[in-house]
């Protein structure tokens, strides 16, 4: 069929891709745009129902209108003549189902990081009011960057609505992974969605279903009745708290579930992201206590400091107070202090003269020891020289000068007194 079979004109079917209990699965160019999609085409024992047909057709519309970067896309959906096909976006990769065939069980972060993805997409698809109804892994692609990509939504959906006798022929052909209520023939809703992904949880982490049987009934019995099996058991790595995330989603009544894939997501969100920030904060590596400081200080001994130091490659700065000061060479070491010196001011050199000396501080954290400041004020001893807060004192030769100044000030002061005088008499002459 493939290679030259064109469907309205249209879809030119290159090559089969895989097949299912309800449809198979074709490479083909679209004519009209000129790109490659996928087509599923309907097996012809579903196609006699008029009634399947017609919910077939609504599903599919319902789905179309999804828009998410974690389900597949459904571009057209049509007939051409008995043949019902889908037209949907071609995705690059693999279904979960062979990624776990061919490792086993994934890493820890991978398994949280594609649930997650999963969440988000049927999330998206519950808050506009679809269900899924059939997720497994064998509807989950992935592409070679890790993306997930849900896809047919709704078929098993249709076909359970309307063909209820052929449910052990089709739906049941993955009865590994629904929920007990669908196990007793009751409608799924997004908790028997989140039921699923639970076990398909379980199937990434541990390599392993959590529920077998030799025949449908019995396998569905264990859905209903069979204590939930804990995930550590078979995989001890697990956190127990991601264990007890997917005990919640496979919890017999739907009351006991979370709510929808979106608190499931929101859930494994947080769990990531709590993981990774105590990753971030935990050294990888304990630093080693510091030694015993020696009992006398060694010229040539490396700052303990300097070991714990946000600058570890901080250059060592020139020590004044040395006996050999070498001003060009920047490479001068420091000698190591006692613990208990560290911050108290150290005693002066054995050399140090009767000017005083400025207070060392040892670099904290690798920043450099504060160095003096230049004073104006101070004259070359170090000492504050007295400070003229008056006139100058007058010298000898200007002595001569101040005692006439002092005669005339004595003569000023007396006219004026006589002239006071001189008023009162005319005053009381007048009077």
């Amino acid at each position: 069929m493939a290679g030259e079979t064109v469907l309205n004109g249209r879809y030119q079917l290159v090559a089969q891709q895989g097949s299912g209990g309800m449809s198979v699965i074709y490479k083909a160019v679209d004519r009209a745009l000129g790109r490659t999609v996928a087509i599923k085409i309907l097996r012809p024992s579903l196609t006699s129902d008029p009634s399947f047909l017609e919910k077939f057709r609504n599903e599919a519309r319902a789905v179309a209108n999804l828009s998410h970067p974690n389900i597949v896309t459904v571009y057209d959906v049509g007939s051409d003549a008995p043949t019902y096909y889908i037209v949907m976006e071609l995705v690059e990769g693999t279904d979960l189902k062979k990624i776990v065939k061919a490792n086993g069980a994934l890493p820890i972060d991978r398994a949280i990081e594609l649930s997650i993805q999963i969440c988000a997409g049927l999330g998206y698809a519950h808050r506009s009011g679809l269900v899924h109804a059939d997720v497994k892994p064998q509807n989950i692609l992935v592409t070679p960057q890790d993306i997930v990509k849900v896809t047919d939504f709704g078929i098993a959906q249709a076909l359970t609505n309307t063909q209820p006798q052929r449910k052990v022929d089709v739906v049941w052909g993955s009865p590994h992974y629904f929920a007990p209520e669908q196990a007793r023939g009751e409608a799924p809703s997004p908790q028997s969605d989140v039921y699923s992904v639970g076990i398909v949880m379980f199937e990434l982490l541990t390599g392993d279903l959590p529920y077998v049987g030799t025949n449908q009934q019995e396998l569905a019995m264990a859905h209903i009745r069979e204590p939930i099996p804990n995930v550590t058991d078979l995989n001890p790595k697990v956190p127990d708290g991601l264990s007890k995330m997917i005990a919640r989603a496979m919890a017999k009544d739907p009351r006991d579930r979370f709510r929808d894939a979106d608190q499931l997501g929101n859930v494994l969100t947080k769990f990531r992201d709590n993981a990774r920030n105590l990753t971030a904060i935990t050294p990888q590596v304990s630093p080693q206590p510091p030694s015993p400081p020696p009992s006398r200080p060694q010229s040539n001994t490396e700052d303990v400091t300097a070991k714990y130091s946000s600058a570890p490659d901080a250059p060592q700065y020139y020590d004044p107070r040395q006996a050999n000061p070498q001003p060009n060479n920047p490479s001068v070491a420091r000698p190591a202090q006692p613990f208990e010196q560290r911050y108290t001011t150290p005693p002066p050199p054995q050399n140090a003269q009767t000017a005083p000396q400025q207070p060392y501080y040892p670099d904290q954290q690798g920043y450099p020891a504060p160095q003096p400041q230049y004073n104006p004020a101070l004259n070359e001893s170090g000492n504050y020289p007295p400070q003229n807060f008056s006139q100058p004192m007058p010298t000898v030769e200007d002595a001569g000068m101040d005692y006439v100044t002092i005669a005339l000030g004595l003569i000023a002061v007396m006219a004026v007194g006589g002239l006071i005088v001189l008023w009162a008499v005319v005053i009381s002459s007048i009077g």
